[in-house]
């Protein structure tokens, strides 16, 4: 009898617990959960393969210990210096190839992005800091104020492709050739030095790194606001013009461009810097060589908003997908090429921070979600390790 209730105390010390959290209690819920990194904790392990995910995940320091050696071991033999700076000239060959061969079959849609990046709805109160909301809210920053009288100048202009769109549909409806008089008119826009896509939108996400769409689709399907416009960029063709292709491609909300990170020297964004809101930057870094990284995350920080925001998500140190790399496939350190050239990092949260806080930007979320991912079928479970970061560009005020 004593035993029965110290459990029953210890339960409801546990669903106590929970509450004060804001936590589900229900693990058999069907009910979405909340943020941030879900709240699917698993307290029976002989539930394991009721769900296909179990959040916050505690390593012991024996698999702690194991997953280094694991890595060490796949680590022990490095890929040959000629064939590093093949894996490093030639990524975006590599990433070309791979779109080519998946198309946009291989990665699911993050419809999860909703849950844990709320900052990407613009019609939501962002609650950051204190320091953001009085930025944004009782003055303008000098940056966007220089932006501002080109919104009222070009307020009246749509961009070229919503031109082109109308156009098409009145040579469909009138069946005549309007292809010159479209024509004109985007080249009278572009000839406005100050004009760029997007100029007329109060809101503006720019994806880097966009594949082919799995974060821009299910973006412009959940975004209602009509001031909002979304860019989105990758070093791979093949992957810009699958996003392009897609049936709920549209130019009157979206951009889509071919754009190298790492190589800036002859490369421009298609609108000035300090002009974006949110920088979505998912899986992304981890494919950059990490002597690159800095260089990367301070030119991005150029684009941003005072106040605005990068929100990061990448594989994490001794993630599962790290751990069944084999021998030989080791650029240096945990940096790692794919068998089909492409190459990928796992990062730590200190690592990220570094990058990130070098560049100016103020931290306001730095986790490491580490979950249980479970094949039902197969009856096994495999350890997931992510890095998950929201940085800050300060308001101007700060910055003086």
């Amino acid at each position: 009898m004593k035993r029965r209730s110290q459990v029953g105390l210890i339960h409801t010390l546990h669903l106590a617990l929970r509450r004060k959290l804001g936590l589900q209690c229900k693990f058999q819920s069907s009910r979405r959960p909340t943020t941030p990194l879900g709240s699917r904790v698993l307290s029976d392990p002989s539930k394991i393969f009721e769900h296909n995910m179990w959040d916050h995940i505690q390593w012991t320091p024996e698999q702690e210990q194991l997953a280094r050696q694991k890595a060490e071991e796949n680590s022990s033999i490095k890929v040959s210096l000629e064939d590093q700076v093949k894996y490093d000239k030639d990524a975006s060959v590599y990433w070309d190839k791979f779109y080519r061969a998946h198309q946009n079959k291989f990665f699911k849609d993050r419809r999860w992005l909703f849950q844990e990046f709320p900052e990407l709805f613009p019609n939501r109160t962002f609650d950051w800091n204190e320091e953001v909301e009085e930025s944004t809210s009782n003055s303008a920053s000098p940056d966007q104020a220089k932006l501002d009288p080109f919104n009222k100048t070009c307020a009246k202009q749509n961009f070229a492709d919503t031109v082109q769109k109308t156009n098409l549909v009145e040579q469909t409806k009138n069946g005549k050739n309007v292809e010159h008089t479209q024509d004109r008119k985007r080249t009278d826009m572009w000839k406005n030095s100050q004009y760029f896509p997007g100029i007329d939108f109060t809101f503006r996400i720019f994806e880097v790194g966009c594949g082919a769409g799995n974060s821009v689709f299910p973006v412009l399907d959940e975004i209602c606001n009509p001031r909002a416009f979304l860019y989105c960029c990758d070093f791979s063709e093949s992957a810009v013009e699958l996003v392009k292709s897609h049936p709920s491609y549209d130019p009157s909300r979206c951009y889509a461009f071919v754009h190298d990170l790492c190589n800036e020297a002859g490369a421009t964004y298609p609108f000035p810097d300090g002009s974006i809101d949110v920088i979505l930057l998912v899986f992304v870094l981890s494919s950059i060589h990490p002597k690159r990284m800095q260089d990367v995350i301070n030119r991005l920080s150029k684009l941003l908003k005072p106040g605005g925001m990068i929100l990061f998500r990448d594989y994490g140190r001794y993630d599962m997908t790290q751990l069944r790399l084999k021998k030989g496939r080791c650029l240096f350190g945990n940096f790692y090429v794919r068998g089909d050239g492409t190459c990928v990092y796992f990062f730590t949260k200190e690592e990220t921070s570094n990058i990130f806080i070098s560049a100016g930007l103020k931290e306001v979320q730095n986790v490491m979600d580490r979950r249980l991912q479970v094949n039902r079928k197969k009856r096994i479970a495999m350890h997931r390790v992510w890095v998950q970061c929201k940085y800050l560009k300060p308001p101007m005020k700060c910055l003086s």
